[in-house]
């Protein structure tokens, strides 16, 4: 696990702005402004074969995906209820989520893979004028997290392989405080489905809390939101 707290020196801060993206993001509580180097389809071209290993490191955080819109809507919704509270935003990317819980004053950790992502993430918080969260370095295969320290956990879209099913509900039995909820926001894919089974199976009561048809780029995708919390 490795947080990242460093400082953007504001030259650096200024050549960033001028060369990268921006996409603005209109959520139900306020207008962001979102940074990122380029769209997934250019940065696809710029990969290497090391990129296609085992791990995959494909740059998926450069994208806003409409379960990541969905769920900025829910943590907006359920701000009285995650203020205060430590929460966990899983696969954190371009930091959308973790600023949308940050400026309703929830404590907020956001974690990605790519340490890339979060350096944007960072810009992003510090653009929008936002608290910073504490942003993390983290394979969630290998959790570095104290047991029970986190109220709420989120997380949109991170069930798109059947291999993270099993790391990511370790992680969340590890790190879920008795009592806290996990909100998932995910297309109706059949990749997903198993993972609902695996947490009712392991003793978590799973329901859909929300279901909304996003429209993104010319076309419709319908989304559900997720929310399970452990039987005591």
């Amino acid at each position: 696990m490795s947080p990242w707290t460093g400082r953007i020196a504001s030259g650096e801060h200024a050549a960033l702005l001028a060369s990268a993206q921006c996409l603005a993001i209109d959520a139900p509580d306020r207008i962001w402004s979102i940074y990122r180097p380029a769209d997934l389809e250019e940065l696809w071209q710029q990969m290497g074969e090391s990129d296609f290993g085992p791990d995959e490191r494909i740059p998926y955080w450069v994208e806003l995906w409409p379960s990541s819109l969905l769920l900025v809507e829910w943590l907006a919704a359920n701000a009285p209820l995650i203020q205060g509270r430590t929460c966990l935003d899983v696969g954190c990317g371009l930091g959308l989520s973790a600023c949308t819980a940050s400026s309703v004053g929830a404590r907020v950790v956001g974690l990605d893979y790519a340490l890339e992502a979060l350096y944007y993430a960072k810009v992003n918080a510090r653009e929008n004028q936002v608290p910073d969260p504490l942003w993390v370095q983290m394979d969630w295969r290998f959790p570095g997290f104290r047991k029970h320290g986190f109220d709420f956990i989120w997380g949109g879209d991170i069930f798109y392989e059947r291999r993270f099913a099993e790391p990511l509900i370790g992680m969340f039995e590890h790190v879920l405080a008795p009592g806290g909820r996990i909100w998932l926001a995910e297309p109706e894919r059949s990749v997903s489905s198993g993972a609902w089974n695996m947490l009712r199976e392991s003793g978590w009561n799973v329901r859909r809390a929300a279901q909304k048809a996003v429209p993104t780029e010319g076309y419709v995708v319908n989304i559900n939101i997720w929310e399970a919390q452990i039987n005591l």
